[in-house]
């Protein structure tokens, strides 16, 4: 299964590379983030119907059978190894440095509950800073899970529905 994805992903890939377009030219195309647009073409995310079309005109040397695989539900997968690429490595690093208090600050605003990373946008901008120097600007922009209390009478009446619709 992995290394069919590897195949896939890297046919896809080319056909980017071929394009001579940017994962910001391609989100512009087709109207949705630099960085779903890369999980797109690493198989990492699933192509909808009516984005397809987008995408098939944003790049127009992709073949229908890898629109057509794309459309199908991805893997979600990584490479253990990948936390060892510098980037990714410092990447990790600033989210478990400020982690506690993104997590503190979280539930401060919006109570006991979690980001979603499933509702979740996330993107790449390049800016300059106030010394005029490039910067980073990541954006995780998810939605607010709270979590539930686990309160027992809903649990037997669950139970108790099923066993009267059983009977």
């Amino acid at each position: 299964m992995e290394q069919k994805k590897a195949k896939i992903v890297a046919e896809l890939q080319a056909v980017k590379h071929n394009s001579g377009k940017s994962y910001n030219q391609l989100a512009e195309e087709t109207g949705l983030t630099n960085v779903y647009v890369a999980q797109l073409l690493r198989r990492q995310a699933q192509l909808n119907p009516q984005t397809a079309p987008l995408l098939r005109a944003a790049l127009p040397d992709l073949p229908q059978d890898l629109v057509s695989e794309m459309m199908r539900p991805p893997l979600r997968s990584y490479d253990p190894n990948l936390i060892q690429d510098p980037t990714v490595y410092r990447l990790n690093e600033a989210v478990m440095h400020f982690g506690e208090s993104i997590k503190e600050i979280i539930n401060e605003e919006f109570g006991d509950g979690i980001m979603s990373a499933i509702d979740f946008y996330c993107s790449v901008d390049k800016i300059k800073g106030v010394d005029g120097k490039d910067r980073v600007v990541l954006t995780f922009d998810g939605k607010y899970l709270p979590h539930s209390e686990q309160v027992s009478c809903f649990l037997v009446l669950f139970f108790c529905e099923i066993e009267n619709n059983n009977q």
